[in-house]
């Protein structure tokens, strides 16, 4: 991808495929970043071109050239990081990593959340999707403990406080099978915050018995099965970039 100069950091870091824009602040911060046998701690800081030695952990990156955008129907029981130092099932373990060594996923799913991961190198992109203020929608089927109700669904979309204090933006919620035991519900958000469909459900006492994430913005599984990935179509990657 194309650089233009002087770029921040960060930025910078991201379009190495290194990480969202995000995590690599946090990496500045912890003193794994140098730009020119400096370490950086400053998040302000600007590479002036192509020619400036940026390490991460002492690895010098470079801006990618090529970037990479698939997307994989996560199962259950894996772990939404690229390594996990207990070694637990990853979703590294589910997308072609010797083919595609920088990727990462762009936001996470639960363990045992199942459905929509998209994973890029496009480290600007990853960033510009996650932040609030594009408002990139989310859409989720859930499976509820209870009789999901009217009144419930008012709370939702008004926009619920969480039990950490919370406010969480309306949502859309439409109710797909009401039933005394167990209650199917759509919902859809366009924050991100941890946990949020699972803590929004108990704010109106329905825990969650599944939740599968069926969109991601304009990206939808369609029949892609379950723990399988694939590449993003060039319409699909344009509209990632239009909703942001």
């Amino acid at each position: 991808m194309s650089m233009q100069y002087p770029v921040r950091l960060q930025k910078y870091l991201a379009a190495c495929g290194v990480a969202s824009r995000r995590h690599a602040e946090r990496l500045i911060a912890a003193g794994r970043v140098s730009l020119d046998g400096a370490t950086i701690l400053e998040h302000g800081t600007k590479v002036l071109g192509p020619a400036a030695e940026v390490k991460v952990d002492g690895r010098r990156v470079k801006p990618l050239s090529e970037p990479v955008y698939l997307l994989l129907n996560k199962p259950a029981g894996y772990l939404t990081t690229m390594a996990d130092e207990r070694g637990r099932a990853s979703v590294a373990d589910l997308v072609p990593l010797a083919a595609h060594p920088d990727i990462f996923p762009v936001g996470r799913l639960d363990k045992d959340t199942t459905g929509a991961l998209l994973f890029t190198n496009d480290g600007n992109l990853g960033h510009d999707l996650l932040h609030p203020s594009h408002h990139v929608e989310k859409v989720y089927q859930v499976v509820v403990k209870g009789l999901f109700s009217k009144a419930d669904r008012e709370l939702m979309e008004r926009g619920i406080v969480l039990r950490n204090g919370y406010q969480a933006a309306p949502a859309k919620v439409r109710i797909l099978r009401p039933e005394r035991t167990t209650s199917e519900v759509r919902i859809t958000i366009s924050e991100g915050k941890k946990r949020q469909i699972k803590m929004m459900c108990n704010a109106v006492h329905h825990p969650v018995l599944s939740l599968n994430r069926q969109s991601f913005g304009p990206l939808k599984l369609g029949d892609l099965p379950l723990g399988q990935w694939r590449y993003l179509s060039d319409s699909e990657v344009l509209a990632l970039h239009r909703a942001v």
